[in-house]
């Protein structure tokens, strides 16, 4: 799966899809897609990170309490 970083607007492919899933996860492996040489794989945020589209990342991939919205007082 591809992200942007929001800073760069740089291609990320996201090696760990069950980091990128898990709410606890503050962070994901992933590769930079920039220039013509492969980059090494590295760490990033997932607050850093957004859809190419810009849209922020669904709020149960970074939230670990997200349910506690969802339920009625």
């Amino acid at each position: 799966m591809y992200l942007a970083e929001q800073k760069t607007g740089h291609l990320v492919e996201v090696a760990d899809l069950r980091a990128l899933f898990n709410p606890n996860a503050a962070e994901v492996r992933g590769r930079v897609h920039y220039g013509e040489e492969a980059q090494e794989p590295e760490s990033f945020r997932k607050s850093g990170l957004r859809f190419p589209s810009g849209e922020t990342l669904p709020r149960c991939w970074v939230d670990p309490d997200y349910r506690a919205g969802l339920r009625s007082a």
